[in-house]
């Protein structure tokens, strides 16, 4: 079930230094919602504070509410594995395991979590799953065969896949199209567009083509400059955000004036 996020007055740090400064942010379920913003302006950190991503680089924490349909993601005796299975996280590389079968690349984030499954739930999983990110048809004759055979737009919607199975509420997705070429992009763009019918779908992309095809709303993050924290300068729906925004800072960046 695709749930809602919201976040009040967040602050990330890494030690001392505060990367991301007082972000409240509302996510609407069954929707795209895209961040945008220069490189270094703490729109990655803040995509990775959703499933506490960003807890596995040390001195990772945050200050702030993240609430999962009005539960606290960092309250008291949360399990991080938990919310992790709950809000999937789609990486900029594609990074299916090398070594394992497209089947079992698919089944992998179930089996860390420990589940038993049956040998036909396992492959209607699969299936479903592959399915899901629209890569079925393409390998449903080589499930046996290394996931690292396929290409790279492949093992970007196998990891999709990966992440479809274990039955997340949100998804959440790290510029997953940076390393593919064009083709492969389009095909992650439908793919985007048919998730949210499930999904709580959140991207952070440079590609402003990209925000203003695959998003509902759109958020502008910005950085006064080296050493500063990332903040959020403006949240709007995708069209007003591109066409009418409120900021100057979000219009120069959006029409390419910027830096």
């Amino acid at each position: 079930m695709a749930k809602r996020i919201d976040v009040n007055d967040l602050n990330v740090y890494y030690s001392k230094f505060r990367a991301v400064e007082g972000v409240s942010i509302n996510i609407e379920p069954k929707s795209v919602t895209a961040f945008i913003g220069p490189s270094g302006c703490g729109k990655s950190t803040f995509l990775r504070t959703l499933n506490r991503m960003h807890e596995v680089i040390p001195g990772g924490r945050v200050e702030g509410e993240v609430l999962l349909d009005g539960d606290n993601l960092y309250g008291p005796g949360v399990d991080p594995v938990t919310v992790r299975s709950q809000i999937g996280m789609v990486f900029q590389r594609p990074n299916p395991f090398p070594t394992m079968s497209i089947k079992d690349n698919v089944l992998a984030g179930v089996k860390l979590n420990g589940k038993k499954i049956s040998k036909s739930d396992a492959d209607a999983l699969v299936e479903k799953s592959l399915r899901g990110a629209n890569l079925w048809n393409e390998v449903k004759d080589r499930l046996d065969k290394p996931g690292s055979g396929l290409s790279g737009g492949q093992q970007q919607r196998l990891c999709i896949a990966r992440t479809i199975a274990v039955k997340p509420d949100v998804i959440l997705m790290d510029e997953p199209c940076s390393a593919l070429d064009p083709i492969s992009t389009l095909a992650i763009e439908d793919l985007i567009n048919e998730l949210k019918n499930d999904y709580t779908v959140v991207i952070v992309t440079h590609n402003m083509q990209q925000a203003a095809r695959v998003s509902d709303r759109t958020a502008f993050f910005n950085i006064a400059g080296t050493g500063k924290p990332g903040k959020l300068i403006e949240f709007n729906d995708t069209a007003t955000i591109f066409s009418n925004p409120e900021q100057k800072a979000t219009e120069d960046y959006v029409s390419g004036r910027f830096g």
